[in-house]
């Protein structure tokens, strides 16, 4: 089960205003919205959003099985996406959305892209790489530092994910 925002102490800034979290809440909610795309197609339910300056450059939802590809997470998804659309693998002025906790494999991509700041519903336990098991993001010997922001829309985005592996069992 997911940890609250306020266990996770990840938020960088001192206080997040109303509007940041409101704001926060409408692109996860598009996140959500690609999580539901992955359900669809009989994926793992993760969705990703990129945003720069107000808009989505970027989409992604899991396709491991449909594209036949250990690195389609929806992050990287996201972030190969808006990479394209900004034509620029660097991504400084972007904000990354995904439903769950980064593995260490989107956590790395999103260093090398030089995110903004990264924006998670859900932890993940058994493979998160900001906070759970590995702690990538923001790690002292790294040549970039990201703002986080954790458990934005959690409960939705747990409860996604769980009633997925239950009906697989």
């Amino acid at each position: 089960m997911a940890k609250s925002a306020t266990k996770l102490s990840l938020n960088t800034s001192p206080s997040v205003s109303a509007v940041s979290a409101a704001g926060d809440e409408r692109w996860m909610e598009e996140a959500l919205r690609c999580a539901q795309r992955a359900l669809e197609a009989g994926e793992v339910p993760v969705g990703a959003v990129v945003v720069c300056d107000g808009q989505v450059v970027g989409r992604g939802w899991n396709r491991n099985l449909i594209d036949r590809d250990p690195t389609a997470h929806a992050e990287i998804v996201a972030m190969r996406e808006a990479g394209r659309i900004l034509g620029n693998h660097r991504l400084g002025a972007c904000e990354l959305f995904a439903t769950i906790e980064p593995c260490a494999m989107c956590a790395g991509a999103a260093v090398h892209a030089r995110l903004r700041r990264l924006v998670y519903g859900a932890n993940d336990t058994k493979a998160g790489a900001v906070y759970s098991v590995l702690q990538v993001l923001n790690h002292a010997k790294l040549n970039h530092q990201m703002q986080v922001q954790a458990g934005v829309l959690a409960g939705r985005s747990a409860e996604m994910l769980q009633d997925f592996f239950r009906n697989r069992r």
